[in-house]
């Protein structure tokens, strides 16, 4: 038998799993996760009111559910496990491990209270246990680093009809925290121009729909582009974005209650975070004119005041002790997604934190063929023993390992704790969720 082992249980680890089970059928795949719940970025960072993205988890569940695969929750790899134990007894490891960590800024004032990476703030809202009891502030004057999909998310959730968010699976604490804000203005702040955004035109629309939100935009920065870049695939989002932003430049709020405005602000790098004592209060950013930023020492320096900033510049991957990473751009040593033999990387661990979750499907059926083909070399293999050996570790070192049912316990438990109109209320720490199965 073949023993795979796979490391993450995120989009793209689900994606690779259900593959080489299908196409290897003698195979035995082995899903690895740290926390007792899979699913990874579906379900800690996809935002809460987007249920219908979420809705990918009734696919992996079906993929969880296969003979020849087993969830293996609550097993931190590197930690609990060594690379060079898996290496021993697995035939292949694919990691697929994420890219969890906020990119720094590198500007001065980051570490003050109040400033927040956007991967910890939406794991903040989405209840997962690294994070669930961040607390953050949430001030009047917010302002959101970053022109990309995610800055739209955190926008979204803060600003949206809390009615609407009630329907969601927001942390309870969450939805108190942002219900009780008073927030008034929310700010946008890319260093590059209007042009340039990641935002996909339908997230982009969706926010400019929104009833309660006022929106201010200085169209005499956003250029006007001829009809022809509607037709050239490349250009169709740009096109789309900036159209979106010329027909909502005068939109008002029609909302009685939580009536915030919206600035998008473009070409203004971020220079400096301003506190007092230790609690933000200001930043400091340059006008850019697009074509080179101006210096941070430049006299063109203008302040904006807020209590709030979350930065959604992206993410990096978790180094994994022995395994090759490069610490420069954030991801795993490879060579075509060949990390050393019989070791491969997928996702955004393997190509950085960028496209949308389909995308990883498209990495995982490229994978799995350059994996079967390998195999296919290698015959015969060796012996190796696979879980039952791995088992025996986390025996003696009294690591409870979370089963495929373990976490059906865990997931009707969150079902059957929502309220009304909610699709659940999620379990925000390791120990209760091992508690429901003792």
């Amino acid at each position: 038998m073949i023993h795979i082992a796979i490391i993450g249980s995120g989009p793209s680890g689900c994606y690779i799993t259900d593959m080489l089970a299908k196409k290897l059928p003698e195979s035995q795949v082995d899903l690895f996760e740290r926390l007792p719940t899979p699913f990874g970025l579906v379900r800690a960072g996809v935002a809460p009111d987007h249920q219908h993205t979420k809705n990918i988890t009734r696919q992996f569940e079906r993929t969880l559910s296969r003979e020849n695969v087993r969830f293996v929750g609550n097993v931190h790899i590197g930690t609990d496990v060594s690379y060079a134990e898996l290496k021993k007894h697995y035939h292949i490891i694919v990691f697929a491990s994420g890219a969890p960590i906020d990119r720094k800024l590198g500007i001065p004032g980051e570490s003050l209270e109040g400033v927040y990476g956007s991967g910890e703030f939406s794991r903040w809202y989405n209840g997962h246990p690294d994070n669930a009891n961040l607390n953050p502030l949430i001030s009047e004057n917010i302002a959101v680093i970053g022109n990309g999909n995610v800055a739209l998310d955190i926008l979204r959730v803060l600003s949206k009809d809390v009615e609407q968010l009630r329907k969601s699976d927001i942390s309870q604490n969450a939805l108190d925290k942002i219900s009780n804000a008073n927030i008034k203005n929310i700010y946008i702040i890319g260093r590059r121009g209007a042009e340039d955004v990641n935002f996909t035109p339908m997230e982009l629309q969706e926010v400019m729909s929104q009833s309660n939100l006022t929106f201010h935009i200085d169209t005499s920065n956003i250029p006007e582009l001829p009809p022809e870049y509607i037709q050239e695939e490349r250009l169709r989002n740009t096109a789309k974005n900036l159209e979106i932003f010329h027909n909502t430049k005068t939109q008002v709020s029609t909302a009685d209650t939580r009536s915030i405005n919206i600035h998008f602000l473009f070409n203004r790098p971020i220079s400096t975070i301003q506190g007092d004592t230790s609690q933000v209060s200001s930043i400091e950013f340059t006008r850019n004119n697009a074509t080179s930023s101006l210096s941070a020492n430049s006299k063109n320096l203008i302040s904006l005041n807020v209590g709030t900033v979350i930065s959604a510049i992206g993410y990096t991957s978790t180094p994994i002790p022995n395994v090759p990473f490069n610490n420069n751009n954030g991801m795993f040593e490879h060579q075509n997604s060949c990390i050393e033999s019989d070791v491969y990387a997928v996702g955004w661990c393997k190509r950085g934190a960028n496209g949308v979750i389909p995308s990883n499907r498209t990495d995982a059926v490229t994978l799995s063929k350059d994996i079967i083909a390998d195999l296919e070399n290698t015959v015969p293999l060796p012996h190796k023993e696979g879980f039952s050996c791995i088992s025996t570790l986390l025996d003696e070192r009294n690591i409870k390992s979370v089963s495929y049912n373990d976490w059906q316990v865990i997931n009707k438990a969150e079902i059957d704790r929502a309220i009304t109109g909610k699709p659940r209320e999620k379990i925000t720490t390791v120990s209760k969720m091992l508690n429901l199965l003792n």
